[in-house]
């Protein structure tokens, strides 16, 4: 076997400048397929980080041998929301939170360093009065979900007012105060939601990948197949062509993964500035760690040695037949019916099918997409052939018929791009599904026998912080809803002025603080008079927080955004593999046909009739398969898409198209110098 090894790495050393650049771009391809595998991995290992960080905030009540009582709520500055976690322990000696390095003593405070931030750059008046107290610290990155995340950690006596409270109003992310006997808690719906989400946009990302990665052994496969069949008629047993096969490859492909694992290194700090689900990612996040790091490293060139032995089985049984070139026999149907197959089981999805089932049959509409693409651009090239009027689309068609499989590799990536366009654009749902909510009347449950007290202590509160407001009382039952109309007050003008002009002069300090700390407070002057009203009115109902419809519709306004920007993620993603895949591939077939440029050149044939041709091979082909990937990315969406299409999605399905035909075209043209470079020599030399 070192005998065998040694021969491969010499014969890879020894292959010219054409060899050692099918090499290079073999590697290049590897190392771009690693970085984005790697990227994959990372996000569904970040958003399942994520859960767990936040799982300590989703309370799960101990059956026996409780330390502490746990309540949790939402509350909202500037129309972003502040998770409030108050705690009381049962028990001296009770072990902290995660974030914090001892549990919080009764009428201590514990600030995130963003909410700690964002309470200096604003007025005491419209967030620092919420969380009176003694400053314990600051919560640790263990204790949050993001950086930027806004959390307070308040301690409590157990017989306080908030601690017993019977239940909340905050329909997620909150829970009435619950006994724990620790604080492993468990994963909340919406983080549950965002790694469903994160799955199926991984198999979108990876699918694509994995069949780059394949295509990379493949790449200056006619010139190896030569050289592999010409040892084989001399004497080399199928055994031994395959060991220098594989060591050929996973040399190659190794290193690329090495260089596609420092370059992915380097994009962390730009990839961390993604924001999804409210804000960005640590470091740490975007990093697999050296268990996954070392799997991918071994997974990716055991790829590439895999896909370059199955591409093995002419040079193996038919020796004489490759160094002939004799044409290969046309590929079968059942291709089609696979993918026939796979899109037959998209009718029984639906929104309430889960994640995983959702994710296999899209990888096996990928699978199958890419099994039958050899198959159609086949059939594309009998028809262009057949129908050629001219040297350039002849020698197109006989191309796509000698070699579909080759040709097919050039346009994979863009039509796989197709089919992820297809299935996120008709998906994307409108931005503005919500309308606008009301952001200035604060709504607070009260009990109704106390519904007139507390309704004259809440004018009292937000008189007395200079609040012009009309509170009213509705509903009915057990609960009434305290309704605060924030800048509707009647009766003294003045005093509404005098408020407003409070309100702009708080709202003036916070921009010029924030200015001179070099960040910004976003909002207005009702902005600061909601959020003083939200402060007068704290702890006015223990346990809970007065909010606005806008603020009920945060997470759903929030997940909308966070489906675009991961639309724009994945569809970044597939196309730079798709660009890169047709530009390296474009390439390589070059290298591939370099003898028979050469020879068709020397025969008299304009390097513009090789030129067009070339671009006919690829345009073509590209035409259908991108428009019929497409078509079957609409279909498979079709069991989730909403009541309406959203016109922004058919926006992004018609950019999809220009970019990838520009892409392609571009790739293409990069690779012409090359053709003039093998065509300049008159008398090719034999591989």
């Amino acid at each position: 076997m070192s005998g065998l090894l040694g021969l491969s790495w010499r014969l890879l050393r020894g292959g010219g400048r054409s060899g050692l650049l099918g090499a290079g771009l073999t590697a290049a391809a590897v190392a771009v397929s690693a970085a984005l595998l790697l990227f994959a991995v990372s996000a569904n290992l970040a958003f399942q980080g994520r859960a767990d960080r936040e799982a300590w905030r989703n309370p799960v009540e101990a059956r026996t041998g409780a330390v502490a009582v746990e309540a949790v709520r939402r509350d909202y500055v500037r129309d972003r929301p502040i998770t409030v976690v108050d705690l009381a322990a049962l028990e001296p000696g009770a072990s902290p939170p995660p974030g914090l390095d001892r549990f919080p003593a009764p009428g201590e405070v514990w600030f995130s360093p963003a909410l700690a931030e964002l309470a200096r750059e604003l007025p005491d008046g419209q967030l620092a009065d919420r969380f009176p107290g003694k400053t314990g610290g600051v919560i640790g990155d263990e204790g949050l979900v993001h950086p930027g995340e806004l959390l307070v950690v308040r301690g409590q006596e157990p017989d306080s007012p908030v601690m017993a409270a019977t239940a909340t109003d905050d329909p997620r992310g909150g829970a009435a105060p619950t006994k724990i006997s620790d604080f492993t808690g468990k994963a909340t719906s919406d983080a549950e939601g965002y790694q469903a989400l994160a799955l199926i946009a991984t198999v979108l990302m990876v699918v694509p990948l994995l069949v780059f990665g394949g295509a990379a052994a493949r790449l200056t496969v006619a010139r190896r197949d030569q050289r592999l069949a010409a040892l084989r008629l001399v004497g080399a047993t199928p055994g031994q062509v395959v060991a220098m096969t594989v060591a050929e490859a996973v040399i190659t492909a190794f290193g690329g993964a090495l260089a596609g694992t420092v370059l992915y290194g380097l994009l962390i700090p730009v990839l961390t500035r993604i924001e999804i689900a409210g804000g960005s990612w640590f470091a740490s996040d975007m990093w697999p760690g050296v268990p996954y790091t070392l799997a991918v490293l071994a997974a990716v060139p055991l790829l590439v040695g895999l896909s370059a032995v199955v591409g093995l089985r002419r040079v193996v049984v038919s020796p004489l037949g490759v160094a002939k070139r004799e044409t290969p026999p046309a590929m079968r149907f059942v291709r089609v019916l696979a993918l026939l197959a796979a899109l037959a089981a998209v009718p029984a999805l639906g929104a309430g099918t889960a994640a995983g089932v959702v994710a296999v049959v899209l990888g096996l509409a990928f699978l199958a997409i890419n099994l039958t693409g050899p198959w159609v651009v086949g059939m594309i090239g009998r028809i262009t052939a057949r129908t050629a009027r001219g040297p350039a689309r002849l020698l197109a068609g006989r191309r796509l018929v000698d070699d579909p499989k080759a040709a097919w590799r050039t346009v994979s990536g863009v039509a796989l791009t197709g089919f992820v366009a297809g299935f996120i654009g008709f998906l994307s749902p409108a931005g503005g599904l919500f309308g606008d909510a009301d952001a200035t009347t604060l709504r607070l449950s009260v009990p109704a026998a106390r519904a007139p007290q507390l309704t004259a202590e809440a004018r009292e509160r937000l008189s007395a912080a200079g609040v012009p407001a009309r509170v009213e009382v509705t509903g009915g039952g057990g609960r009434r809803v305290l309704t605060v109309a924030v800048g509707k007050a009647a009766g003294d003008e003045a005093g509404d002025g005098k408020a407003a002009g409070k309100d702009k002069d708080e709202e003036k300090a916070a921009r010029e603080g924030a200015s001179a700390s070099g960040r910004s407070v976003e909002g207005s002057a009702s902005a600061a008079a909601v959020d003083r009203a939200r402060t007068a009115l704290d702890g006015l109902v223990p346990g809970r927080g007065a909010t606005t419809a806008a603020d009920e519709e945060v997470f759903s306004v929030l997940l909308l955004g966070d489906i675009g920007t991961g639309t724009v993620v994945v569809l970044t993603v597939s196309f730079l593999v798709a660009i890169v895949s047709a530009g390296i591939t474009a390439a390589s077939s070059v290298l591939d046909r370099r003898q028979t440029y050469a020879l068709l050149r020397l025969a008299g044939t304009p390097l513009e009739v090789l030129d067009r041709a070339r671009r006919a091979e690829t345009l073509i082909p590209l035409a259908v398969m991108g428009g019929g990937s497409i078509a079957v990315g609409v279909f498979c969406a079709v069991p989730f898409a909403f009541s309406s299409v959203n016109v922004s999605g058919m926006v992004i399905l018609l950019v999809c198209v220009v970019l990838g035909f520009a892409g392609v075209t571009g790739a293409g043209a990069a690779s012409a110098p090359l053709l003039r470079s093998v065509t300049a020599d008159p008398a090719p030399r034999p591989d």
